[in-house]
């Protein structure tokens, strides 16, 4: 007889698997595998643990695939990743949170698409793959062959979709993390597909490949959206690419929920092969995931720095991951509105991989009507709706302006120079823009509250120190749309590495930089080109933007991330250098993403010193710093 437990647990994975494939996920994923587990402890050989996806295909509509679709095995533990890892080269891509499909295609046409359901076969959704923009209906190449992708939908998408359901009185999506199981499951309204996305990361021919990274070349030159990707050829250099997903979780415009990793040598899949369950030469890193419900009490609008105002959730506070939560950001007027979010709404968050906690969907709406400013908070500018923004065009907004600078501060690294402060300053009139500051004397300082003539040299000094930055840090801090840090990198490692020579950029030429699509590319151009006068005039008064240190990302330093603060023995830009060309990523400001300080200050007073402390950042000195750089 069977285990009470394991019976238990029988029921509640088929139970939960299927509200999963049917759109209406009850738990989290990482709630989810706790259960496998356990049942994988107490019943090893259990059939339930051999079922993969969930069988949405009917008898009619079911279709076979010729190579099982797996589900892939997984790890929490950066360590057992790194294990896994060993010595082998692998490639990561952002593991999307959707729907996997398959795509045949015979001598370039599309022929057929189907869900991954049970593994074994899947449900016809050809007809609604015919909908989905990204999936190409014929492509160049001859031949048979089969593709497969994941199916997910963009913030930007799932509001427009939500208006379109409502117009035609359906039941409007809860949540964006599961509405694609929701519309490949329909037998009515197929036309609503058109709102979805698919990334391709598989290919399945007889194409001859050696590398798993050449596969997602030929998929992007045939026409298919693939997901960034990174090949690293030590396990260190993972760490970097789980920074990005962790900033991607908190700031992206899908889901996500960590990292699939494939080791890029095609040999070791054949030699290590697969189980019943999943591929042995794939591995996904997942972050760990909780979710709570917690009431809103106030939703607060803030303008920043580009004129959008972002809402963000006073809730109830309530423990997630181990942190209390107070703050809940709603992404975009977008989502309030299509939810209709309003004080003493219920609402359900999650907090992954120790980012922002996010909005998910609404588990109980309180009574009344709900609202969103006609005027900007700050200027009293009439707002715009822009799709799903909501936008204050005044670009003297006091609080624009405020943003920029504070951005500049940051990013270029001035010390003691606070929020609180910079209000004080602006309210004074001595700082308008970002020029200004280093218009400042030492004698504008004392006219600060609490300042005394110390404080004030420091200050001025900090500003001073400002003046040589590099490519990548100036790019950054006056604010270039359209490229995160890891970005830059990418262009400097180019060869782009000087600021004439980015100025002197081509769309064409962007967009040969791998990662840099055609969106991203006008945007970073267009927005580098808004900011010509801002940049002659930063460098009149006196800024030095030096050439980036082209560096191949391998040493010893791979992977980890760079702060400096306080005075070295050696010039600031020399140690920059080293680190550098030895692997390293400098980072102008402390992040919970920053590996390491680097000061020779025993007890700090500078912000970034306390930032560190607070965020628990190893803090070394530059004697610790060079031992590292011997390995």
């Amino acid at each position: 007889m069977k285990n009470n437990r394991v019976q238990e647990l029988e029921k509640l994975i088929i139970h939960h698997k299927e509200l999963y494939y049917k759109g209406k996920a009850a738990i989290s994923d990482e709630e989810f595998d706790k259960l496998e587990s356990e049942l994988k402890q107490l019943d090893p050989k259990n059939p339930v643990l051999e079922i993969v996806g969930w069988g949405l295909a009917t008898s009619v509509n079911k279709v076979t695939h010729q190579k099982r679709m797996l589900s892939l095995d997984k790890t929490y533990d950066e360590k057992d990743l790194i294990k896994w890892i060993g010595e082998e080269e692998v490639v990561s891509i952002f593991k999307i949170d959707g729907s996997s499909c398959s795509l045949i295609y015979e001598n370039g046409h599309l022929k057929i698409a189907k869900t991954r359901g049970d593994g074994q076969s899947g449900e016809n959704i050809t007809l609604k793959a015919l909908y989905i923009p990204d999936i190409p209906k014929s492509i160049s190449a001859k031949g048979d062959f089969e593709v497969r992708g994941e199916v997910y939908c963009v913030e930007a998408s799932f509001f427009h979709l939500s208006e379109e359901m409502k117009a035609l009185d359906l039941e409007a999506p809860t949540s964006q993390r599961n509405i694609v199981a929701g519309l490949l499951g329909r037998k009515e309204n197929i036309q609503l597909c058109r709102y979805l996305s698919f990334k391709a990361f598989d290919l399945i021919s007889v194409e001859k490949f050696k590398k798993e990274h050449e596969k997602l070349d030929w998929l992007k030159a045939h026409g298919f959206v693939i997901p960034d990707y990174e090949i690293h050829k030590t396990p260190k250099d993972v760490q970097k690419s789980i920074m990005e997903a962790k900033d991607f979780i908190s700031g992206g415009d899908y889901l996500i929920d960590g990292l699939v990793l494939v080791y890029d040598d095609l040999k070791l899949h054949e030699e290590l092969g697969e189980t019943s369950h999943h591929p042995r030469y794939k591995m996904a890193f997942k972050f760990t995931g909780e979710t709570k419900i917690t009431t809103i009490n106030q939703i607060e609008w803030g303008v920043s720095r580009n004129g959008t105002l972002t809402p963000v959730a006073l809730v109830e506070p309530t423990e997630l991951s181990g942190a209390m939560i107070g703050r809940v950001t709603l992404h975009n007027f977008g989502m309030v509105k299509n939810f209709e979010l309003k004080s003493g709404d219920k609402i359900e968050i999650i907090r992954s991989g120790e980012v922002i906690p996010k909005f998910l969907g609404v588990v109980e709406r309180a009574k009344g009507e709900y609202s969103y400013p006609s005027k900007c908070p700050s200027c009293n500018s009439k707002l715009n709706i822009q799709d799903i923004w909501l936008f204050c065009d005044n670009e003297k907004c006091p609080a624009r302006v405020k943003e920029v600078i504070l951005n500049y501060i940051h990013k270029s690294g001035i010390d003691d120079v606070s929020d609180k402060r910079l209000d004080e300053m602006m309210m004074k009139g001595l700082v308008d823009d970002i020029p200004d500051l280093y218009r400042l004397t030492e004698e504008n300082f004392l006219l600060l509250e609490k300042v005394k003539e110390k404080l004030a040299r420091k200050m001025y000094e900090n500003i001073q120190k400002s003046t040589n930055q590099t490519l990548v840090q100036f790019i950054s801090a006056i604010g270039v749309e359209g490229v995160s840090a890891a970005k830059s990198e990418k262009i400097v490692a180019q060869g782009y590495n000087t600021l004439e020579k980015v100025q002197a950029l081509t769309l064409e030429k962007m967009m040969s930089i791998e990662g840099f699509a055609e969106k991203s590319s006008t945007d970073f151009l267009a927005s580098l080109h808004k900011k010509e006068k801002l940049i002659a005039e930063l460098l009149s008064v006196g800024v030095k933007v030096k050439a980036d240190e082209i560096s191949s990302g391998e040493g010893p330093l791979s992977g980890s991330k760079f702060c400096i603060t306080g005075e070295l023995s050696q010039p600031r830009g020399e140690i920059e250098k080293l680190i550098k060309k030895n692997g390293g990523v400098m980072v102008s400001s402390v992040s919970k993403n920053t590996s390491y300080l680097v000061t020779n200050e025993e007890e700090g007073s500078s912000s970034k010193y306390v930032k560190a402390v607070s965020l628990d950042i190893p803090i070394i000195s530059e004697k610790k710093l060079l031992k590292m750089l011997e390995g």
